[in-house]
């Protein structure tokens, strides 16, 4: 954990007891990105893309078709801020071409997802057509269980290392003198745009890889995103699958903002 409190994350080794949950996930992950009302929500991208937001069909506890969640990424997860209620998994699946344009995407957004993968800190909503920034949703951890077999190129994870330090201070400061039960209705994004330009600036950009059976468990406020699929790589029809868990913390932005 150590690891995660200086870089922003971690990769865990393979570990027996996820290798038995993802072999029950993943036919459910498949089926969720062949069933036509989970297509219509969240095939994006011109296709290159499912985002599949709460796709997966498990409990609040993880489970799926009774088989538990144990994994040691979790565990180690648990001991930041104890058990918290899983949502259904985000399925995020991508394919050869990624990425493409998105429908109502600008050109910016567009290269902005060729050129930074899209980096992004999740919880901190984009809202309106000026598309401003709020801290409406601070999770408490992110965990990326690969569900199947991909080579290196295929559009991997990719974090900043240490990005989490300079995003909490820039939100710190931008929140500080007001009531922190206040701080999800703040307006953060210049403070959000200038923090984002400093990580690429002075972090540096790592591609993370994984097998199933493998987790990763990324720190709350890492900035990541997803790599444009390398030409050349090749896949099989499920693309790229990852499933993601992001409980979110209770007690709002002021207790995603403290330091751990």
């Amino acid at each position: 954990m150590a690891d995660l409190a200086r870089d922003g994350w971690v990769v865990f080794p393979t570990d027996p007891g996820l290798l038995d949950w993802v072999r029950v996930a993943l036919p459910r992950a498949r089926a969720a990105v062949a069933d036509p009302r989970q297509r219509a929500l969240g095939l994006v991208c011109e296709g290159t893309w499912f985002v599949g937001i709460d796709a997966l069909d498990n409990d609040s506890d993880g489970a799926v078709d009774g088989v538990p969640l144990r994994a040691q990424a979790r565990a180690a997860a648990e001991g930041l801020f104890g058990p918290l209620p899983l949502h259904r998994a985000q399925v995020s699946v991508v394919w050869p071409g990624y990425p493409r344009p998105r429908a109502g995407e600008s050109d910016a957004a567009f290269r902005y997802r060729q050129r930074r993968d899209g980096a992004h800190l999740d919880g901190l909503l984009p809202e309106g057509a000026a598309r401003r920034r709020f801290f409406r949703e601070p999770h408490a951890w992110i965990m990326g269980l690969p569900l199947n077999e991909c080579p290196i190129g295929a559009s991997p994870l990719v974090v900043w290392r240490g990005s989490h330090h300079i995003l909490r201070h820039a939100l710190l400061r931008a929140c500080a003198g007001h009531p922190p039960e206040t701080w999800s209705d703040l307006d953060l994004t210049e403070a959000y745009t200038a923090a984002r330009a400093e990580v690429f600036a002075t972090c540096e950009r790592v591609e993370l890889h994984a097998a199933p059976g493998q987790a990763y468990l990324l720190h709350r406020l890492a900035l990541h995103g997803v790599a444009p699929w390398v030409e050349g790589v090749p896949a099989t029809a499920d693309g790229r699958m990852i499933a993601y868990f992001r409980p979110i913390l209770p007690g709002g932005a002021a207790s995603s903002l403290q330091e751990s």
